[in-house]
């Protein structure tokens, strides 16, 4: 693994999200993001969020971010900061996501490859729902979000576009009846996949995700206004270039390691 690889795991998002919300962490996850934590207590001092948004935009590269950073304006002006996160290994989406709603490695929570087995372990999902809290998912047909995180006393909005899923996310936010929302698209690594990351099909594709966020954030602001709200902006992992122009990721490579986060704290 490279000595540039970012220092803060994607599995700081189970701990942090509980911490946040006032609800303990369960022995042996991974700490709290020190960021967030401090910028929470700055914003909120001892006062708690009572609702958590994580929006999961697919194969969002650190690179990606560094070389076309104008194109993440509208997300950056609309969060409080942006950091470096590593993903875990095998870089593949639902180990990644398993490992971020677990606060765990994948040795631990059981998915080490390339599956989408529904897990059996507790999840952040889980932690909500026992403490009284109602959750939501909001993603693709078949994809990891809507299949290993399946089988929980919660709702599951599951469509075959993304476009359904943003209009659904949207109108949930609307509605203010949960604590807690996941919501996936994984049209940047779909199409990256077939084009390269760095294709024009694929950073339209790109634009198209952070442009939702800033709308989602924006949602927020306007119906929410009695809420402390977490807002995240989440990928799971990296991409690169393979022969033929393609795009790839599940390597232990900075490529696919180093991903970018926005974090936002919503204060009443």
């Amino acid at each position: 693994m490279s000595d540039l690889n970012s220092s803060i795991c994607i599995s700081s998002v189970f701990a942090t999200a509980l911490e946040l919300a006032g609800i303990e962490k369960p022995e042996g996850t991974d700490s709290a993001n020190p960021v967030i934590t401090a910028m929470a207590k700055k914003k909120l001092g001892d006062k708690k969020t009572d609702r958590t948004v994580i929006y999961n935009p697919d194969a969002v590269a650190l690179w990606v971010y560094q070389k076309y950073t104008d194109k993440f304006i509208p997300a950056q002006i609309r969060t409080d900061f942006s950091l470096p996160m590593l993903s875990v290994m095998p870089s593949v989406t639902p180990v990644c996501f398993a490992s971020m709603y677990t606060g765990v490695s994948p040795d631990i929570h059981g998915i080490r490859k390339y599956e989408k087995p529904v897990l059996k372990c507790r999840t952040l999902f889980d932690s909500f729902v026992e403490n009284g809290k109602k959750c939501a998912i909001v993603s693709t047909s078949g994809d990891s979000i809507s299949t290993i995180f399946l089988e929980r006393n919660m709702d599951y909005f599951i469509y075959d576009t993304v476009e359904e899923v943003n209009e659904k996310a949207l109108e949930i936010i609307e509605k203010d009846e949960y604590d807690l929302i996941v919501i996936y698209n994984g049209d940047y690594d779909g199409t990256m996949h077939r084009h390269g990351p760095e294709a024009a099909e694929s950073l339209a594709v790109l634009d198209e995700n952070v442009s939702f966020f800033a709308e989602l954030s924006d949602k927020i602001e306007a119906e929410w206004k009695n809420h402390n709200v977490f807002l995240g902006f989440c990928p799971d992992h990296g991409c690169h270039e393979i022969d033929g122009g393609c795009g790839s990721h599940g390597l232990d490579m900075e490529e696919d390691m180093n991903v970018v986060h926005f974090y936002a704290i919503k204060q009443v």
